[in-house]
């Protein structure tokens, strides 16, 4: 029910996903929904909206379609739930009916950033904890490396923390503390030292840790980077005819950059740190980008991404 093209492209993205064999469950209100293209309901009555509060509304509305898909996978009756919708009330509902795993202080986003001709990297936090301690960011790392190991096969993934420079003297107390925790030696990671925001495209490490604030500011702002480096390229394209000519030939070479820089290809951001896999698409997202979504909520909900978290966490 979540997103700004809900429920129409959440419904014709999850049938995309159920066309290539993933078994889908759709949530939400039978009257609100309509059309399920064929895909079971379960039915609910209430809906979370984009601007209400997450955790009132979790409390408030137990028969939301957030919180009985977070349920469906505390009971083995899902193995990942995912949501375009509001980001702190699907955070919320995993937190509060999943639990978290032991001996996690705080769950974090990892989103993914696309990288040429490599797996992408994963930014961690992307905007669940404004305001965080040195402890939380050293428990992303480990969580961060965990996941890239698991859903891209990166092995022993370099580790850095995002500052305003790659000496070690510069950055807040925050990042000064976190970057000498990771120098000190934490289990599971492997750091190689602070990147820059311009570092992120592309980036030289494989997991880059931050706290929500900052990396969710860094996410936006890349996105929209690249949306206005694009649509400064395409209006070049169709100034004259010298130039639609040259479109014509560079767009083929181009069309392959622009499917790894498009977010609907990246299959969604995952919250890490809760008893169980919740994927978080964006706002905006298309059938497509629901459709990577899923995939890789099926990936990681049947394979053994939240023992491999357990485990990464449980040194501390």
């Amino acid at each position: 029910m979540g997103g700004d093209r809900a429920p129409t492209e959440i419904v014709a993205g999850a049938r995309l996903a159920a066309d290539e064999g993933i078994p889908v469950l759709l949530v939400g209100p039978p009257a609100q929904v309509g059309d399920t293209a064929g895909l079971d309901l379960l039915a609910c009555t209430e809906v979370i909206a984009m601007d209400e509060d997450p955790a009132q509304g979790v409390r408030r509305k137990k028969d939301s379609s957030l919180v009985r898909s977070a349920e469906l996978v505390r009971d083995g009756l899902a193995s990942a739930m995912v949501s375009a919708g509001n980001t702190g009330a699907t955070m919320a509902s995993a937190l509060l009916r999943m639990g978290r795993l032991r001996g996690v202080s705080r769950p974090c986003i990892a989103t993914p950033i696309p990288r040429l001709d490599r797996p992408p990297a994963i930014l961690v936090d992307a905007g669940a904890n404004a305001e965080c301690t040195p402890a939380m960011l050293v428990q992303f790392a480990q969580m961060g490396a965990a996941y890239a190991a698991e859903r891209y096969g990166i092995g022993d993934p370099a580790v850095a923390l995002l500052s305003i420079g790659e000496e070690r003297t510069k950055g807040t107390p925050l990042v000064k503390e976190t970057a000498a925790a990771l120098e000190a030696g934490v289990p599971g990671v492997r750091f190689v030292g602070n990147v820059e925001g311009r570092d992120l495209l592309d980036c030289p490490a494989d997991v880059v840790v931050t706290d929500g604030f900052t990396g969710n500011v860094a996410l936006k702002t890349a996105e929209g980077t690249l949306r206005f480096v694009m649509g400064l390229l395409l209006g070049v394209f169709s100034t004259d005819e010298e130039t639609k000519a040259a479109a014509a030939v560079l767009l083929p070479h181009l069309e392959p950059l622009v499917r790894v820089l498009d977010p609907d290809n990246t299959g969604g951001a995952m919250l890490l740190g809760v008893d169980g896999v919740c994927v978080i698409s964006h706002g905006s997202s298309s059938a497509t980008a629901i459709l990577n979504a899923v995939r890789a909520a099926h990936e990681l909900g049947t394979g053994g991404l939240v023992e491999r978290l357990a485990k990464a966490v449980s040194p501390a």
